[in-house]
Parts: structure tokens; sequence; C-alpha cells
């Protein structure tokens, strides 16, 4: 366990709280100056991304877009200064490994050489997740170097800056490695639930069930007493709902009025966190009440998205269906709709939505009613699609029981990464012997 120093001075700003006490007091602007906007089409487009800049598909650009891009290269830092209000995990900044050209609005700094650059990328990183936020002025919460410049803090000698950040590169190093092993397992877990749900929702639960060939190539054999047919046999009534213009917050409480988002169905399973406030000024389009048992599908998201379905497990009474989103009244004496929802997650339907879906952009792709009513579907009778949903709620279960520990165990690795920068950028552990 590392230790303190042994003597502190209180530095009288509130995100960096007690410092050593031979740290000496500086200010931004005696660091870093901001570098004048300088153009440069030969180099790729690139952005921040999780505390890195990385390249960006420059396919997708105008050439007038591209000629206001600016100069970033190797060395210098970037600073997103735009839109501090929303909640982008506190990376806003990133050291340059690259050369790039970025948007405009983007903040390209150069170091003074005053201090070690390894160490002011600590900094930089830690007055992002403490106080940059609380400088932006305006409805988009937009900040200048100017804002950043005149911020004090508190620096280490040579020694010492080049001790915490070799230590922190070398330990968030070992963080980022054993989150990204995690992430990969759950990548694993999330295949294996969607080929267990992919077999079973085509095959049945018996494995000793006698099989037939379904007529259909993508869709193989099915079991023998299986009929195949399209899903609008089944199909009552469909229908899209209302988009009016919602204020951004999310309704909480099931009281207040509120629009469901398409992200609701994304993941197969109905999230009602996933909405938008309804202005008070507006009447609610009470016919479009959610209700247990709709069968919900998204007609207009992204390609992975696109077509996914979920199914309320009670009435949402103050939250309305959007118009991006189809919603299925199914014949109940025929059709169970978690075992249709649960058909359209699987691989054979998704290949086909994929196909199907049409637009411009892979960032918002439709499908119309006929890609969902047309679709074959091979089911058993009403009874046995009961037991497979049953089969499947089961058995991914204990899947996503495993994936959520997983998750949990990486927001605490996570948490552990920004308390261990905070600790060492700050002083409040003296890492010198650990280096």
């Amino acid at each position: 366990m590392m230790r303190p120093y042994t003597e502190y001075q209180q530095s009288d700003i509130s995100w960096l709280g007690k410092v050593p006490k031979h740290w000496t007091k500086n200010k931004f602007k005696f660091l870093l100056n901001e570098k004048t906007k300088t153009q440069n089409l030969e180099l790729p487009c690139g952005s921040i991304s999780f505390g890195h800049i990385v390249f960006k598909d420059s396919e997708r650009l105008s050439e007038e877009t591209k000629a206001a891009y600016q100069e970033v290269l190797s060395g210098e830092f970037l600073v997103n200064p735009l839109n501090l209000n929303y909640d982008l995990k506190s990376l806003r900044t990133a050291l340059a490994d690259i050369d790039v050209i970025v948007s405009s609005g983007y903040i390209v700094l150069k170091s003074l050489g005053v201090v070690d650059k390894a160490y002011l990328r600590w900094l930089l990183y830690l007055f992002d997740v403490r106080h940059m936020k609380t400088l932006g002025a305006g409805i988009r919460q937009t900040i200048s170097f100017k804002d950043i410049a005149d911020c004090t803090v508190y620096i280490p000698n040579d020694s010492e800056q080049n001790a915490i950040a070799t230590f922190l590169d070398r330990e968030t190093l070992r963080i980022d490695s054993l989150i990204e092993e995690k992430q990969n397992f759950i990548k694993l877990l999330k295949e294996k639930r969607q080929a267990l749900i992919s077999h079973v929702v085509t095959k049945g639960l018996n494995p000793d069930v006698v099989m037939q060939d379904s007529g259909i190539k993508w869709i193989g054999q099915v079991p023998k007493h299986w009929v195949v047919k399209k899903i609008k046999y089944d199909v009552l009534g469909i229908e899209q709902g209302w988009s009016p213009q919602c204020e951004s917050t999310p309704v909480l409480d099931d009281h207040t009025w509120g629009v469901v988002k398409v992200g609701c169905v994304n993941r197969g399973i109905f999230n009602p966190e996933q909405n938008k406030k309804l202005p008070e000024e507006l009447e609610p389009r009470k016919e479009y009440t959610i209700k247990k048992g709709d069968l919900l599908v998204s007609r207009a998201n992204a390609k992975e998205w696109v077509g996914s379905a979920a199914v309320p497990d009670r009435d949402y009474d103050n939250l309305l269906l959007c118009d991006k989103i189809y919603r299925i009244k199914l014949d109940l004496e025929k059709a169970d709709p978690e075992f249709f929802a649960y058909y359209l997650a699987s691989d054979q339907a998704r290949e086909q939505i994929e196909i199907d879906a049409t637009g411009t952009s892979s960032s918002m792709l439709n499908i119309g009613q006929g890609t969902i009513l047309n679709m074959p579907i091979p089911a058993p009778e009403l009874t046995e699609q009961q037991s497979i949903v049953q089969g499947i709620k089961n058995k991914t279960s204990q899947i996503d029981r495993l994936m959520f520990e997983v998750l949990d165990s990486i927001e605490l690795l996570k948490e552990h990464r920004t308390s261990l920068i905070s600790a060492a950028v700050t002083g409040k552990i003296d890492v010198r012997e650990a280096v």
C-alpha cells in the first residue's frame, strides 16, 4: 500500500484539495498555449474517442466539411469544449499519438515544455473529470482556451512528474487490460445467448424431435409438427405511434406523460426508462399508451437495431408509443408475443431484416410493415410457444446474471482507475517508491 506524503498544504482549489507542501502553484496558461488553426488536407480525419485520438471515416464527410478541419500532430493535446452538459464519461481531452485533422470545434493545445507531457496528460484528464464541466457557459455549456488557461494547478518537480506519469501509464494499462478481458468475455456470453435463442426458436427444446425441411433455405430444418407461415396470419392489427417535439429529460414516475424512444426495444427487453417527457401544453394521445402483451418492433434505427422487438410485461398508462415503433396486435389464441419477439431477434430473422432495410445512412435505416408481416415464421401450437419462451428465459437468465456481474466488476475497475489517477495527480499518494 502506497503512503501519503509527509506534509501537505491547502490548495484552495476544490477539485485538488490538499497537495504536497513542496508542490508549486501554476496556471495552465503557463503550461500550454492554443495552436493556431492549421489546415492539412493530406492527413486523415480524426476525433476523440474514450480519451484517445482515433481515425474517423472521412468518406462520409463532404470536401467542404473537411476543408474546415484543423491539424493536430502527435504530441499535441486535443480538447472537446462543446456540450459540457452532456455526459461523455469525462473523456474530452487527449494527447495525440497520431497526426490527423479534426473538426474546427476542437481546441488544439501545444505544451510549452514546462512540465512532462505524459504527466500533463494525466493532469488534464483529472481537470476534465473534476472541474472542466463547471466552466461552460451558454445553452451548450461551451468553453474556450481562456477558461482553461486561467485555472490554477499545483505542480510537482520534474522527477515526481516523471514518476507519476510512469506509474499511471503502467497501472492504467494493467486495469485497461483487465477491462478488455472482461469485455471480451461479455461478448462471448452475448454470442452464446444469441446462438441459444436462434436455435430454440427454430428447433424447439426437444433435441430428439423429428425434423423436416422448412422449404426456406435461411430457416433450414424445423420440427416436423411445426407450421411455417407468414407472421401476418397471426396479426390482428399493426400501427405506429406519435412523435411530438418532447423535452430531453425522461419521465421517472408513473404519472407524468412521456413518449418512448426507439431505444426502448433495443435489447429485446422493454426498457421504460428510454423515453422523453411530453410537454405539459400538449394533450396526450391516450390511444397510444403502452400495453402489456404488445409486440413492439422498431421500424427505424441503426442497422444492428432496426427490427428489434420487445414485449412490455405490464401496462404503462403514462407512456406513449412513438412513430418509429410498430405496435403489432397478435391473435393471442394462436400466438405468444414473446415467442415472436424472440424469433425476430434470431440470427435467421435478423439476416432478412437487414437485407430488407432501406435508407441512405447506416445510422438510420427503415423497414416497412411488409418486411415484418410477410416474414415466414416456423411456429408450434400456442402451448409449445409458451414453453419455449419459458425455456429461453430460464436458460438466458443464467447468462444475463453472469453478464451483470461482469459489468459490475468493470464499473468497479473504472472507478478504481479514476480514483488512482486522482490520488496520484493530486499527491494523495506518493508513487515514487512504487516506480
